[in-house]
């Protein structure tokens, strides 16, 4: 699979307008650099609470059902990364007090890249139960997204077409 492109400039691109240069790549890579998606999807990303979780989430998967109404896989791929990174990120904050997963910086080399590049994993807080509801929430909508029908074919076509 083509892995994200980090080399190129997200914040002056429109990848509504140009699909052709996104790529899936692994997991909730450019979650948070791909617009306009980022900016129509994070004022609704929220975990703190149940609550919270559940209304995000519901809004994001609403987004979701709409960019497929759309023919727009890449917002629909957007707003499944964000719903995998409200899960993932809850998770986070449910096994780590604070957030705060790993030791130490990240590496200038390693930035913007995934997993840990190294770093010792900090220990385990016990589980705060709250984030733990709010990723159980974010993780059933995930689910949902993944499994969508049209969402599989417009992916399947999108990888065929763009790679």
């Amino acid at each position: 699979m083509p892995k994200f492109d980090y080399s190129l400039h997200y914040a002056e691109l429109d990848l509504r307008a140009h699909p052709e240069l996104y790529r899936v790549g692994v997991g909730e890579q450019g979650v948070l650099l791909v617009q306009p998606y980022k900016s129509e999807l994070l004022p609704h990303w929220r975990f703190a609470t149940p609550e919270l979780a559940r209304q995000s989430s519901e809004a994001i998967y609403a987004m979701f059902l709409a960019y497929l109404q759309a023919g727009d896989f890449v917002g629909a791929d957007m707003a499944r990364k964000f719903l995998q990174m409200g899960f993932t990120r809850a998770r986070r904050y449910a096994n780590h007090r604070g957030g705060k997963k790993y030791d130490g910086p990240v590496p200038e080399d390693k930035k913007g890249q995934s997993g840990a590049h190294g770093r010792a994993e900090l220990p385990r807080s016990p589980e705060d139960p709250v984030k733990a509801e709010s990723a159980r929430i974010f993780k059933a909508k995930w689910d949902e997204a993944e499994a969508n029908d049209q969402y599989a074919a417009l992916k399947k076509a999108h990888k065929a077409q763009y790679g």
